[in-house]
């Protein structure tokens, strides 16, 4: 068997799973710096706990399924969309819009951010890869974008997110860079299409919710999860 012009039997004995996916979406294998930053993309993206809504689902199967595993994470990957695992792409796209805005025009990346942000807030739309619930720093940020710097791979998409992320706080509010914002900028550095912000969220998360239907299996009896729901439709009634 061949993958790419290479040889399975010689990646399986020479390649790491990271190399793997580089290799398969870009055609070759990554070099160092590649391989580094993509294999901590995966990682950070692997399980945000189960309350997560790919989790959640992905248990809620598995409580209700004791016969087929693939079904509960695939119930898991289905819950993945715009809303949740979607942003990285989203970004990836106000990424290169905004660069193309800068070479175009013949303008700064801090002042086709300010555009960005501009156009963002008067349409009420919101900015993808900012803010979060928790963290008024995401730790997973910093991670990326200093191994980014480490590794000679920060350039135009990391500028960019963090121009977006200083025009924000001037004419919004304080939005800190989160993870999917993060990771936006450094897979647009390392050449990747926008698609494949939401790809690389896919190929991660489904590791993690392999664990997390394993662990359902292993410790929860079936049937366990109750969603709560209230009735307000109509009252009782007969037919008359």
């Amino acid at each position: 068997m061949w993958v790419r012009g290479y040889e399975i039997a010689e990646l399986m004995q020479k390649a790491s799973f990271t190399e793997m996916v580089f290799l398969l979406h870009r055609g070759r294998l990554p070099n160092g710096a590649e391989k580094k930053l993509l294999d901590a993309i995966l990682i950070a993206v692997a399980d945000h706990g189960a309350g997560a809504p790919s989790c959640a689902a992905a248990r809620l199967a598995a409580s209700g399924n004791r016969q087929s595993l693939s079904a509960a994470v695939a119930a898991g990957l289905l819950a993945i969309g715009d809303e949740h695992g979607g942003a990285g792409s989203a970004c990836m796209e106000m990424i290169a819009s905004g660069l193309r805005l800068a070479r175009k025009e013949s303008i700064t990346i801090l002042e086709a951010a300010q555009r960005t942000v501009a156009e963002a807030k008067a349409a009420g739309r919101r900015l993808p890869g900012l803010g979060h619930r928790v963290h008024k720093i995401d730790p997973r940020t910093e991670v990326l974008f200093s191994l980014a710097n480490a590794e000679g791979v920060a350039g135009d998409g990391i500028r960019f997110m963090r121009a977006v992320e200083s025009a924000a706080e001037q004419a919004i509010k304080p939005l800190p860079l989160n993870i999917d914002g993060a990771l936006a900028a450094v897979l647009h550095d390392l050449g990747f299409a926008p698609a494949f912000g939401k790809l690389v969220f896919i190929a991660g998360r489904a590791a993690g919710l392999t664990a997390e239907v394993a662990e359902e299996y292993e410790r929860e009896k079936a049937m366990r999860i109750r969603i709560p729901v209230e009735y307000d439709g109509v009252p009782p009634r007969r037919m008359e």
